[in-house]
């Protein structure tokens, strides 16, 4: 089987695609996270290689039609411009109509010659995510263009070979996507619940949070100490940045940890940087920027998990948070209250969440398995070693 050799750039300039630049924030902040409007795609929105639809901004209508030719079709790649450069999107389905947004870069081929699947899983090849980030400029923060994208060399074998690759590895990331939305199904159950409860306990006495939830904060090993690779006596270190994807490629000694560790079913929340994520089935040693919200027994993780993730705290988390350039909201903490249910409500709710709370945990787990057999099947089919 021949497999071809071309310059992204030429592959666009020969076939009839694109790489296009967003629009610049003056065109979109504007009207920034409305309730209502067109999502558009930020850097900050991949996470995990898909386009996470719970921190897109918005636009109005009239807007979105002015800045049409920046909508996204299904197949197109979305890659940051700046920053954080080695993450990639492709647009599926519900992504159709939404705009790419400011500091994105958006890719898009004739789908007879390159299959966008197959470019966005060759886009997440470590040497061809290398060879990107040694062309990027910057020196504090990388920055990628679409001229500098399209020295990217693209290897390719026949238009129905790389369909069938695409296909392959896409089974692992539709069975990881589905794990996704149900993951996301159980925490709207979970909160449905929980404001139930809330609303029973609105009459009920006051207490301060700490009074049955201590919160953890992490460290900061120094950057001399963090490792690109996993050995034995390792942990992967999790920063703010990493909370969203629930994952790290950074990794520290665990006698660096000084015993600040987290497990799967732990509940954790920012304070530093992008204030208030909380996110559980997470494993490693988390920075200073991070808590762990440790139970003293009465409450458990399902619980804490909701009253984090409540509208009303998340609204204390952010009148509380210090900072022009980057946010601390620490002293939050102090602020948080919450009106103890009743006994028999409490432990129904226990009962009721605990199950779920740790299928939640178990889907979660589920996908680390499948993206480690996906990523070690992804560069023997990307190289020919296994012939489809």
């Amino acid at each position: 089987m021949k497999w071809e050799k071309n310059l992204l750039g030429e592959l666009v300039k020969s076939y009839g695609g694109k790489i296009q630049t967003g629009p610049f924030g003056s065109q979109l902040h504007q009207h920034d996270y409305k309730s209502e409007g067109i999502p558009v795609v930020m850097p900050k929105d991949i996470i995990n290689d898909r386009i996470e639809t719970g921190t897109i901004a918005r636009i109005n209508d009239d807007d979105a039609d002015r800045l049409g030719k920046h909508k996204l079709n299904i197949g197109d790649l979305v890659l940051p411009r700046r920053g954080d450069i080695n993450k990639r999107a492709i647009c599926r389905y519900e992504n159709e109509g939404w705009l790419c947004g400011t500091g994105c870069l958006k890719i898009r081929l004739n789908d007879e010659i390159v299959d966008p699947k197959y470019l966005y899983y060759y886009f997440t090849l470590s040497p061809v995510v290398e060879s990107i980030l040694n062309k990027a400029v910057g020196s504090t923060m990388l920055n990628l263009s679409g001229a500098i994208l399209s020295t990217t060399e693209v290897v390719y074998p026949p238009i129905l070979s790389q369909r069938k690759i695409a296909s392959i590895l896409s089974a692992y990331d539709d069975l990881i996507e589905n794990n996704l939305k149900r993951v996301k199904l159980l925490e709207e159950k979970l909160m449905i619940e929980y404001s139930l409860l809330e609303d029973e306990s609105k009459n009920l006495k006051e207490f301060d949070f700490s009074n049955f939830v201590t919160f953890v904060k992490g460290i900061e090993p120094g950057s001399s100490n963090y490792l690109s690779e996993k050995t034995d006596g390792t942990l992967p270190f999790i920063r703010v940045g990493d909370l969203s994807k629930r994952e790290s490629d950074l990794y520290v000694e665990e006698s660096k940890s000084k015993g600040i560790i987290c497990n799967p079913n732990d509940v954790l929340i920012s304070m530093d940087g992008t204030v208030g994520i909380v996110r559980y089935g997470i494993y490693g040693c988390y920075s200073s920027g991070i808590r762990k919200a440790v139970s003293n027994g009465l409450l458990n993780n399902a619980l804490i998990f909701c009253y984090l993730s409540s509208k009303k705290i998340q609204g204390v988390i952010y009148s509380h948070s210090k900072g022009s350039t980057i946010q601390h909201a620490g002293s939050s903490i102090n602020h948080f209250k919450i009106k103890l249910p009743k006994e028999t409500s409490l432990n129904d709710f226990i009962k009721f969440s605990n199950p779920i709370y740790y299928l939640m945990n178990n889907l979660l787990r589920q996908n680390t398995k499948l993206r480690e057999a996906r990523d070690v099947l992804l560069p023997k089919l990307m190289n020919g070693q296994i012939e489809v």
